[in-house]
This record gives structure tokens, sequence and C-alpha cells, in this order.
């Protein structure tokens, strides 16, 4: 029986060996896959992210007056994978350190980030288009004599024509279309 009082005595004096949580912050992780979060500058709305989720907590929805589509993340069906932040091209998915997800049944329609993502309209023939973020332009066009500030402006096909147009001027041919 003195062995187990020393060792009672010992833990008593050492105090709690569990984190404080409700009363104080509690550790978390450094590698830690809490909530998704977008960054609406940064998507394309390519919807690779809505295709690799697994528990379909992912909506891409486009708009019905065609101005831009409407981007939804449901935290009460997201697993936590990180499937969506690994495979999105531009980087505009990422998990942050909040795991804190105890919320009420009521509040389960609720536990949801929306975002609108508006579509642009191309400066070439007006369409609309979905913006490419400027650094994704940098990248893919980092070797083309266009102007940057021009290329983002403009859609695919706009953007063929300008580069046949400026290629042809840069080899002395004109391209007649028609």
């Amino acid at each position: 029986m003195p062995r187990f009082l020393k060792i009672l005595v010992r833990n008593l004096l050492k105090g709690p060996a569990t984190d404080p949580f409700p009363f104080q912050e509690a550790f978390t992780p450094d590698r830690l896959r809490g909530r998704v979060v977008l960054n609406p500058d940064l998507c394309l709305g390519c919807g690779i992210c809505r295709h690799v989720c697994p528990g379909e907590a992912i909506r891409l929805e486009p708009d019905e007056g065609r101005t831009g589509y409407s981007f939804s993340i449901w935290h009460n069906t997201c697993a936590l994978c990180g499937s969506c932040r690994h495979f999105c091209p531009t980087g505009a998915i990422t998990l942050n350190a909040d795991w804190h997800g105890a919320h009420p049944q009521t509040d389960k329609y609720r536990h949801a980030e929306h975002h609108f993502v508006p579509y642009l309209r191309c400066a070439g023939c007006g369409a609309p288009l979905r913006p490419l973020p400027p650094g994704i332009a940098a990248r893919l066009y980092a070797h083309s004599p266009l102007d940057m500030t021009q290329v983002v402006k403009l859609c695919p096909d706009c953007r063929l024509t300008a580069t046949a147009k400026r290629e042809g001027e840069r080899y002395g041919t004109t391209a007649n279309p028609g």
C-alpha cells in the first residue's frame, strides 16, 4: 500500500496529463487536415475537386444567367481526406487547422461554405469565360510574345487568334481570315 500512495502523491503533484481543451486552446499538429477553404480568386471551376471528393461534399453549379458559378463545400459530409487540395491544379483549395466541427443537429444545413465565382467577358468576342489566375497564365504563356495583361482577358479561341496574328506579324505574313 505505501508504494501505491507514493505513486498517487507523485501524480497529484505532477498535475493532469491531458489537454485542458474546453477551457484553453488545445495543441494542433502542424500537418493536421482540418476544414476545407476555397480561394475564389484562384478557382477555375474545372470540377476536379468535385470529382475526387469521396463524400460528395463539393458542389459546382453554373448560374442560371451564365454570369458565373456557385461553389459549395458541405463540411458535414467532408471526410477531411485532402483529395480536393491534392488534385486542385491552381491551389485554390487549402485545408486549415480548424478541427472544431462539432455543432448541433439543427445547424447541419448551415455548416457549409458558399462562394460565387463570376465569369469574365472575353475582351475579343464578349463570350463568358472562366477567370484564368495570373500565376497560372504566367506559367502557361511564359515564352509567349503576347502581353500577359491581355492574355488573361481572352477566351481560348481569341487567344489562338491573337497568337496566330502575332506570329504572322513576326514572320512578315498576314493571316487571311476567311
